[in-house]
């Protein structure tokens, strides 16, 4: 058998969690280390997956010799610092989305990977996605021309968290476009072919979050004064080479239905990620596919099993942190613009 991959966790919460789950499951892998300031936390991922070592400190546990990956479960605020002193203590590391608070913590990051030589991927894992991955095909197949625009929603009409900090700016960074915008920007980006954004303008309005729930909400009644988010994103970006990308992202909306998708055009078909269909011109019609058979596997489980072959040397990280520092930028490009009420240019 071949030798085990030894994980540690910086931070032991429900993603932490999911991860480990799955990690559990692999012959090859073995959780040794978990590290979280709740000590009730901790504890219950210990206990639940037998762990070994404990820490309160990320600087110590990071310095444990048998160990060999950490896989950043932090809030957002609580990413770039983790990673990089887990990244110069020869470790390589999983961070969860998304990468950093903006691209100045991200870039930072990249840079330590670069600077330690290890491995440092994001834990974007819809780009796993069997849909996904039949998208990628048309687009590398050149079955949709070049790609055009790509239209993000990740929209809910009530799911402001009840729990967390994601309701908290100073702690998260933003509001439902970091938090699961980042999700389907991210694989709008990749489907895309990742162009260089160089551009961005974006409204975001703030309006149900900031007010004690008038309706019933459905994940629980959320801390309402201390909310400093925005329930609605919109935004529009620009990439090198004329592509461009509108958003939509909110935790609080008035509308139909939840909506979390990805649809793409080029010139010469396109394509939705959910539900998954390929639009094409085809002996003189418009015609819709819908593959009878996309494959069948969890994105999430995937994300993990690639991140352990890329720990091992079997395989290239899917999500980079390049990859994330780009996303990153998006974001910052977004946000800035919807500060200053004009376009911004992504450098």
């Amino acid at each position: 058998m071949a030798k085990k991959i030894r994980v540690g966790f910086i931070g032991t919460g429900g993603i932490a969690r999911m991860q480990a789950l799955v990690l559990q499951k692999m012959p090859d892998v073995e959780i040794v280390a978990g590290c979280d300031v709740s000590e009730k936390a901790l504890k219950k991922f210990a206990e639940e997956f037998k762990v070994s070592h404990t820490f309160s400190d990320y600087r110590k546990m990071v310095k444990l010799n048998a160990m060999d990956a950490v896989s950043v479960c932090t809030p957002n605020y609580l990413h770039k610092d983790p990673t990089i002193r887990a990244l110069r203590a020869g470790k390589d590391v999983l961070v969860e989305k998304p990468m950093a608070m903006n691209a100045r913590e991200a870039q930072a990051m990249v840079e330590a990977a670069k600077a330690s030589r290890r491995k440092l991927a994001i834990g974007f894992q819809f780009r796993f996605s069997p849909a996904a991955q039949v998208i990628k095909r048309y687009v590398r197949e050149g079955q949709l021309g070049k790609v055009l625009f790509a239209r993000v929603q990740a929209l809910r009409r009530r799911g402001i968290p009840s729990w967390g900090v994601f309701g908290r700016k100073e702690l998260q960074g933003g509001g439902p476009l970091i938090d699961i915008g980042v999700h389907m920007i991210e694989l709008a980006h990749y489907l895309m072919g990742a162009p260089r954004a160089i551009g961005a303008s974006a409204s975001m309005y703030t309006y149900i979050g900031n007010k004690p729930p008038a309706a019933l909400a459905s994940w629980g009644a959320w801390d309402h004064k201390t909310y400093t988010v925005e329930d609605l994103a919109v935004g529009f970006v620009r990439f090198e080479g004329g592509a461009c990308m509108a958003v939509e992202s909110s935790f609080a909306a008035h509308l139909d239905q939840d909506v979390l998708n990805v649809q793409i055009m080029g010139e010469k078909g396109g394509a939705s990620w959910s539900p998954l269909k390929i639009f094409k011109d085809e002996a003189g019609v418009m015609v819709n596919v819908e593959p009878a058979f996309a494959g069948r596997w969890d994105a999430f489980e995937r994300k993990m099993q690639g991140w352990i072959a890329c720990v091992r040397g079997e395989a290239d990280t899917e999500a980079p942190g390049e990859a994330g520092l780009m996303v990153q930028k998006i974001l910052d490009g977004l946000y800035s613009s919807a500060e200053k009420g004009r376009e911004v240019k992504i450098l």
